[in-house]
């Protein structure tokens, strides 16, 4: 179905070191950008300024991209090895960094998008009926919003009965089968500061949450927001917007009464790869080559065809929204999602870390095995645009674009249930293909995905999602048949 997309780069191959002399010390301003959006000056290096690229060494299995690209392509690096350094002394981040129009452009439409402050709601929330979507009614004054935030309510997604019948059914699943006796605690760093005992369930094969990710409804909004990309560009397909590949995750109950820490702004679309691997390179290519009005956030170019760096936080497929399902109601100030509803923001995230007011060996905070951090130090112009949900209703469910800002705020004394399943739109692609075969043999097992710790909680329960329960859409979502 795809087109051949070369995918034989490995970020875990032998790296041999940058023998280029792209490693003097940078000059330029050191004034600090992050709020402001002034370009600090750049950092210029002799190999660099003469155009010459880092030299590489051999026994690789990652070919450079400027090696076979197509005429008139950007000139782009590989770097296998992850480090701050190999980026910052690259001819593309050179080039990056001394252009000010790579930084001017996307610090200014941020500063533009963000000068509202933060608010929350409907008022910056884009929302839509389920009934609307299934009818192929939904305005073009709608999806412009939709595109121009980057996020999105859907109300009515599933049936506000279904989905509290949904909760209660999770609710039998685990303490029929004593997972609070047998509970160990946190499998990760990243959910271990949320505060309630559990409060993220290792839970991914309940017949609640495979009745959810298999339904006809889930595939129709999942369509509906594939559709909002650009799958297909230069004769390649890359994504099958119709299909969805059924990426497991857990799930949130949060009691009421509990206290919960929340968690901290972050970016889940990768780490070093996204500046380092092939595949992103040709993704940013605009970002790098200075032509930054031409980033379209919404283009899968590219983005479908290598795998993220591994680490114990990483998401292995391609997904263009994440989202959840709500299986409770919640008001907006009970400790929700907020976002930075800018979907350009990835070229002010990109760009950021080459800036001269950066330490060398820092990239803003973002480094392999953690998630891609949003902080006040580096990025506070982006944070004043952080918006909360508003308030929703159990089977309602909630989507944001994969490369957006997020965040959960604490709340204390929790009123009411905060419950959700966390339920994706994860296309049908090369990337995505390759995980679905992990993918049915922990279903087939009942074991964690290997994205997640290896907990193996449902190993033994024998009440979970049967094989034989799978419909048509399950079938292909897993790649059986």
């Amino acid at each position: 179905m795809f087109a051949d997309v070369d995918t034989d780069y490995s970020p875990a191959a032998p790296a041999s070191t940058c023998r280029s002399s792209c490693t003097t010390p940078r000059k330029g301003s050191s004034r600090s950008c992050g709020s402001s959006g002034t370009w600090p000056g750049p950092r210029r290096s002799p190999s660099c300024a003469a155009g010459k690229e880092p030299r590489r060494g051999r026994g690789t299995r990652a070919r450079s991209w400027c090696a076979r690209r197509p005429p008139g392509a950007t000139r782009c690096p590989y770097w296998p090895r992850p480090t701050c350094r190999s980026i910052r002394t690259s001819g593309c981040a050179w080039r990056a960094r001394t252009s000010r129009t790579s930084w001017n452009a996307p610090s200014t439409g941020v500063a533009t998008a963000a000068a509202p402050g933060r608010r929350c709601g409907e008022e910056i929330w884009p929302v839509l009926d389920y009934a609307d979507i299934e009818a192929g009614r939904v305005s073009e004054e709608d999806l412009a919003r939709l595109r121009k935030r980057g996020c999105l309510v859907v109300r009515g997604h599933f049936p506000r009965e279904q989905a509290l019948a949904w909760d209660q059914r999770i609710v039998d699943y685990v303490e029929g089968n004593r997972f609070f006796e047998h509970y160990r605690g946190p499998g990760d760093d990243f959910f271990g500061t949320v505060g309630s005992r559990p409060e993220i369930y290792p839970i991914y094969w309940s017949p609640p949450q495979m009745e959810a990710r298999q339904s006809d409804r889930m595939a129709r909004v999942q369509a509906f927001l594939n559709a909002r990309w650009r799958s297909e560009s230069d004769g390649v397909q890359w994504f099958d917007p119709g299909r969805d590949s059924l990426y497991p995750d857990r799930i949130r109950r949060r009691p009421p009464g509990v206290d919960s820490g929340g968690l901290g702004a972050h970016l889940d679309p990768g780490t070093l790869d996204l500046w380092m691997t092939e595949a992103y390179q040709r993704a940013f290519r605009h970002l790098f080559d200075g032509t930054v009005e031409s980033y379209d956030p919404w283009d899968a170019a590219h983005r479908t065809a290598g795998p993220q760096f591994e680490g114990s936080t990483m998401c292995s497929v391609f997904r263009t929204f994440q989202g959840w399902t709500a299986l409770s109601d919640m008001k907006h100030d009970q400790g929700v999602l907020h976002t930075v509803p800018i979907p350009e923001a990835m070229g002010y995230l990109m760009l950021r870390p080459l800036l001269a007011d950066v330490p060398e060996d820092d990239m803003c905070g973002v480094t392999v095995n953690q998630v891609f951090p949003a902080s006040e130090k580096w990025h506070s112009l982006l944070l004043r645009a952080s918006s909360g949900i508003p308030d929703v209703r159990a089977g309602d469910s909630v989507w944001w674009h994969c490369a957006l800002i997020h965040s959960v705020a604490p709340v204390k004394d929790q009123q009411g249930w905060g419950n959700v399943m966390y339920i994706p739109a994860a296309p049908w692609c090369p990337r995505n293909e390759a995980y679905a075969g992990s993918v049915r043999e922990a279903f087939e097992s009942g074991s964690s995905p290997a994205d997640f710790p290896p907990e193996h909680y449902e190993r033994s329960w024998p009440d979970r999602f049967a094989p034989a329960r799978l419909n048509a859409t399950g079938r292909r979502g897993l790649g059986i048949g």
